[in-house]
């Protein structure tokens, strides 16, 4: 009878502790189960841990973090830049979405049986899904924070009367290519939301045109030359154009232009011509006389270039070039030689006007801005192998054919007028000139081509006096020579301005 009572008691001992070890698995179950409806506890998502928390909390928090608004210092201010701003929003829906799938993706008895021995799962990141408008940041940064916080640089000033300039200042504006990169980054995470913005030095801008015209002028009048100045200038890199002329400190109209006697200018249309005429292909003997006319400005030269080209109508075929390529006021009606016949006479709209006359010459004449275009047409089928020449003349004028004309106009090296006015070493494409009347100087001319660091420039100046043009006065050291260095050096100068 004993050993069946003992054996009735380890029964339900047996039992209770089946019922019992039951009813723990139930609850650790039961737990576990309600544990799962949440997120596992090493789950972050976009960087936020949301462990323990059920979908709509985690998406609750998400918000609340990526809606801090930015903190920007730039300078010495603080800028706190809300996400909406900038079109900042989460794709919750989509990272709710993936942190569901890791949350219910695995095993359920797999976890469990892990549960039950405590083991951890491993650590689940969501990574973060965004979008926002790149287009309304930078509008943000240029509207709102460049323009009230930069400091913009200040421009150079023309110091009047004279070929200098008073230096601007340098100023600081923001790297908004670096904001953008920063700001981003802050906006993506959840805890680096302070950032500080850099900025760039800005350098001086040049003076306006307007204020190298006015600066052009009064060195004219600082020289006391009371004739006619009309001035040609081109910025080859930005093809910005200033022509003005002047008489007496009043400004003279140019529509039409003003015709000037060419004089030794116009062995530019004779060069342009014998090289078209050849097709670009000189011989040594050719070229020898092309660089005898501009070099040392000889006569014999420019007539037995012509005479090659035409025996008779050289200098009409010149003219013809010319008129082809646009330039309407440029003609050569003669030979150089003394007694030369008039082959042509020429009417243009520059020498038709009667307000102005600087009685030019019936062999030769031009306008500054006809001598400057043709410079233009040279340089720019020098530097690309295109423009006004090659189109006008296909096949019969080419890069390399610019390229030795430029060569051959830095072979004049006179040294005075606007080859004075620029620093030693500047290379200089040019043809300078004058007419003289029985022995008296009335019209001066010069036009050039100019290689500078700060960049490359067209300038041509003819002046006219009816009485008599000064060279040099040795009492003041004023005079025709000294302006046109002056003028030439502020170009120069507007080109390479010194910083402070």
């Amino acid at each position: 009878m004993r050993l069946r009572g003992s054996s009735l008691l380890l029964r339900g001992s047996s039992l209770f502790f089946i019922i019992l070890a039951v009813i723990l698995t139930i609850f650790q179950l039961v737990r576990y189960s309600l544990l799962r409806a949440d997120y596992p506890p090493d789950m972050t998502i976009a960087g936020v841990p949301v462990g323990g928390t059920d979908p709509q909390t985690a998406e609750q928090r998400l918000l609340q973090v990526y809606s801090t608004p930015v903190e920007l210092h730039y300078g010495q201010a603080v800028i706190d830049l809300a996400p909406n701003l900038i079109g900042f929003q989460l794709n919750t829906e989509s990272m709710l979405a993936a942190a569901d799938l890791q949350r219910t993706g695995s095993s359920f008895w797999g976890g469990f049986w892990d549960y039950l021995w405590n083991r951890r799962s491993a650590a689940s990141q969501i990574p973060l899904v965004d979008t926002y408008s790149e287009q309304r940041l930078r509008d943000y940064l240029r509207d709102e924070i460049s323009s009230r916080y930069d400091q913009p640089a200040t421009p150079a000033e023309p110091i009047l009367g004279s070929a200098n300039y008073n230096p601007g200042t340098p100023g600081q504006i923001l790297d908004i290519d670096r904001a953008v990169s920063l700001i981003e980054n802050a906006m993506q995470s959840p805890t680096s939301r302070i950032i500080v913005l850099s900025s760039q030095q800005a350098t001086p801008g040049r003076p306006s045109p307007q204020q190298l015209e006015g600066q052009l002028k009064s060195i004219v009048a600082a020289n006391n030359f009371d004739g006619l100045v009309d001035l040609y200038f081109l910025d080859l890199q930005t093809a910005q154009e200033l022509h003005f002329a002047t008489q007496a400190g009043k400004d003279v109209p140019l529509q039409p232009e003003i015709s000037f006697g060419a004089s030794s200018t116009i062995k530019i249309p004779i060069m342009v011509t014998t090289y078209i005429h050849f097709s670009s292909n000189l011989d040594s003997a050719t070229s020898g006389l092309l660089q005898n006319m501009i070099s040392l400005s000889d006569n014999t030269a420019a007539d037995n270039l012509m005479q090659t080209i035409n025996q008779v109508r050289g200098p009409l075929v010149v003219s013809e070039t010319m008129k082809k390529l646009g330039l309407n006021n440029t003609f050569l009606a003669g030979y150089f030689f003394p007694g030369a016949p008039v082959l042509e006479m020429f009417t243009t709209p520059a020498n038709s006007r009667t307000d102005i006359n600087t009685n030019p010459d019936v062999y030769t004449q031009t306008t500054p801005a006809d001598m400057g275009m043709l410079l233009e047409d040279i340089y720019q089928c020098s530097q690309v192998g295109g423009g006004a020449l090659v189109a006008a003349f296909p096949g019969q004028i080419n890069q390399a054919a610019c390229q030795q004309m430029i060569q051959t106009l830095e072979l004049d090296k006179v040294g005075v007028l606007l080859q004075t006015g620029v620093p030693e070493g500047t290379a200089i494409a040019h043809q300078h000139g004058w007419v003289t009347t029985l022995g008296v100087m009335h019209t001066v001319c010069d036009a050039a081509v100019v290689y500078t660091p700060g960049g490359n420039y067209i300038l041509t100046v003819y002046a006219y006096h009816p009485i008599q043009i000064i060279w040099d006065d040795p009492t003041t050291h004023l005079g025709i020579n000294n302006m046109y260095a002056v003028l030439s050096l502020a170009v120069y100068n507007y080109f390479n301005i010194p910083v402070k």
